[in-house]
């Protein structure tokens, strides 16, 4: 039979029915929701009757794993069955039959063809409704063009969030979401053998130093790679995080699956559980150990920590994703107080200084700065330093290896670099037996020490202080005292 034609009122907006048609088709046929799952979304279906028809294959699929058009059409009510047929002018199972029957692209062209036209459709008619919401808005001589281009961004980021879905995955994700995805690929590795002002940075003496992370301000945190930039990045966000300050932590390298494995190990480290983050990876964890991480995950459930990841974003992008950030943390009651950017020379320049590096940074510089100022929160960039630390005998950073740009330490309410000595001890070799006996004892007594040193800080001291760091687990933690 023929499908019958559905009158809806989009003609101006070139709706094509038959792209969602094909989808729930090809759904209906092969029973294969999983393929679909995290890339379609009901509200991708413009026209009521297919949005609902998503919904009970979405419900059919958890509760019997397939969302064949048999066992979907059981799972509409009788009720419901005759206000859609109704609705339809032939019955509801013989227009689900129909889908199934009419299927150009099956199963095999779901995510090659039919799931990206109708992500393609919806993003094109969404961003037509939005700019019409917003030429009715505009004609109110009394709105504010601030607000009204804010949430217009707000929405048309929302759209390109749901695009970026369709083709790569889901960006925004809460810690405890990326837990649960970072937990299912740990056990699919092992069964396959495997006095504060500001913000508390964790760490006491750091907090005794600077008084805490404070609103309003950017840190610079800077290192050569291996040094520990993430981890220390991300322990200081769960540690904030578990003082009551909302977290949003944005990734431009690293995935949220890989983040939170890493906050898994931090995590369970307090409890004496020494997991290294790599044995997640590759599933070599002793089942007393999981249980240790599976706690570890019910920890960061409750945590107001949020986790951005997506390469390539630009201050304007960055302005945007803080604003639909600070919406889901409205939502749980918190408000985004401290904002981590992992790292500073990923993020995307303007045209403006093309091919100028020194003004491109120096733009980013000072974009992170008012991004911090504009929401009246703490602002850590991670930032890569220059090769020119490695020339050096002594390689600990010092303010001129800021990368690219003055504008970092001018910027900056605080500058801090990282340094373990352990790195560069780990692939020296000693110019004779002596000096080789004296690189192993040396190694031995630094291996878990991190030099942690303020350069810069506008409202104290410059200092270095000594913290205790697991690189492995990546966790960092107060340096032992004696008293």
């Amino acid at each position: 039979m023929k499908l019958p034609f559905i009158t809806i009122n989009l003609e101006t907006c070139g709706f094509v029915i038959e792209l969602e048609q094909e989808v729930l088709g090809a759904l209906l046929v092969s029973g294969q929701h999983a393929a679909v799952r995290g890339l379609v979304r009901a509200d991708h279906f413009i026209e009521p009757i297919h949005r609902r028809i998503f919904e009970v294959i979405e419900i059919t699929a958890e509760r019997y794993n397939s969302s064949r058009v048999d066992l979907v059409a059981k799972m509409f009510s009788p009720d419901e069955v005759k206000a859609w047929s109704d609705g339809l002018k032939t019955p509801l199972h013989s227009y689900l039959a129909a889908l199934a029957a009419n299927t150009v692209y099956g199963a095999g062209g779901l995510n090659k063809v039919s799931v990206p036209n109708l992500i393609q459709q919806w993003a094109r008619i969404s961003v037509g409704v939005e700019a019409e919401r917003v030429r009715l808005a505009s004609i109110d001589p009394g709105v504010d063009p601030s607000e009204l281009i804010r949430a217009a961004t707000r929405s048309l980021d929302d759209v390109a969030t749901g695009l970026s879905v369709g083709a790569r995955g889901k960006t925004r994700f809460s810690l405890s979401e990326a837990a649960d995805a970072a937990l299912e690929e740990v056990q699919a590795a092992i069964e396959h053998g495997g006095g504060l002002t500001g913000i508390t940075w964790g760490l006491t003496d750091v907090n005794n130093a600077t008084g805490g992370i404070h609103r309003g301000e950017m840190v610079v945190l800077g290192a050569r790679p291996s040094m520990g930039k993430t981890a220390v990045g991300l322990g200081i966000g769960i540690k904030a995080a578990q003082s009551g300050a909302g977290v949003g932590f944005i990734s431009l390298e690293m995935g949220s699956n890989r983040l939170a494995m890493r906050a898994l190990t931090d995590i369970a480290y307090d409890w004496n559980v020494k997991v290294p983050y790599s044995d997640l990876i590759t599933g070599k964890v002793a089942e007393k150990d999981f249980e240790s991480i599976c706690e570890a995950k019910q920890k960061l459930n409750s945590l107001p920590l949020w986790i951005e990841e997506q390469s390539g974003l630009s201050v304007s992008d960055l302005r945007v994703k803080v604003g639909r950030m600070q919406d889901v943390a409205d939502q749980s009651g918190k408000k985004i107080d401290l904002l981590i950017v992992d790292y500073l020379q990923l993020i995307a320049a303007s045209s403006r200084y093309s091919g100028n590096r020194n003004s491109e940074v120096s733009e980013i510089s000072a974009g992170l700065r008012q991004i911090a100022r504009e929401n009246d929160l703490a602002m850590i960039a991670l930032s890569q330093l220059s090769r020119g630390v490695e020339s050096r005998e002594d390689k600990r950073p010092m303010l001129s290896d800021l990368r690219d740009s003055g504008s970092l330490e001018q910027d900056a309410d605080t500058v801090v670099f990282l340094f373990r000595e352990a790195y560069y001890l780990e692939k020296a070799k000693g110019s004779d037996a002596d000096a080789e006996i004296d690189r192993v004892d040396r190694l031995i007594e630094c291996e878990n020490k991190l030099e942690f040193i303020i350069a810069k800080q506008r409202n104290g001291a410059v200092r270095t202080i000594d913290l205790f760091v697991d690189v492995a687990c990546s966790a960092v933690r107060n340096a032992a005292r004696s008293f």
